[in-house]
């Protein structure tokens, strides 16, 4: 499923070819609060590093994370090896990349301008860091996850019957 996406000001515009386009996993890490706002959670989806197209690339800055604020993972100078995408005139996420895994590339579903599906759950992860203050949705409908889940975003698309060739 091929997905646009775009900064709120318009100046970076996005396509990525994506199999995995349901947003179903919210995280609630430090990073993601204090880099996307408000209470966080950034949601994730996949797309083939080799399709990502983007128009505005002058307006684009990354940012990279301190240790202390990453579960895990740092490099020898301190900073998580991820690298966070946004418009530097408007501030707005755009995607994610880390060099380990070059083959993806992980656009935010709050800058994708596509109609996505509805999941039919969700999933929380990175509760072990969530603030108090933050209410994460419960039912049967809301798996949650201190860290990480083993399952992955190619296996959960897959499970459900949501992979998009």
């Amino acid at each position: 499923m091929l997905l646009e996406g775009s900064c709120h000001c318009g100046a970076v515009r996005f396509s990525v070819n994506s199999h995995t386009p349901a947003p179903f996993m919210r995280c609630y890490c430090a990073v993601c609060r204090k880099t996307q706002g408000g209470g966080g959670f950034a949601i994730n989806l996949a797309g083939e590093a080799d399709s990502l197209t983007v128009t505005g690339r002058r307006h684009l800055a990354t940012y990279r994370a301190r240790e202390e604020l990453v579960d895990g993972g740092a490099e020898a100078d301190g900073l998580s090896p991820l690298r966070r995408h946004f418009c530097r005139k408007c501030g707005s996420a755009l995607w994610c990349a880390d060099p380990r895994w070059p083959e993806l590339v992980h656009p935010f579903a709050s800058a994708i301008d596509t109609p996505l599906p509805k999941p039919p759950e969700t999933v929380h992860i990175m509760l072990s860091v969530k603030p108090a203050w933050v209410a994460a949705p419960s039912g049967k409908r809301h798996a949650h996850f201190d860290h990480y889940p083993s399952e992955s975003i190619e296996d959960w698309h897959k499970a459900r019957a949501l992979w998009r060739d």
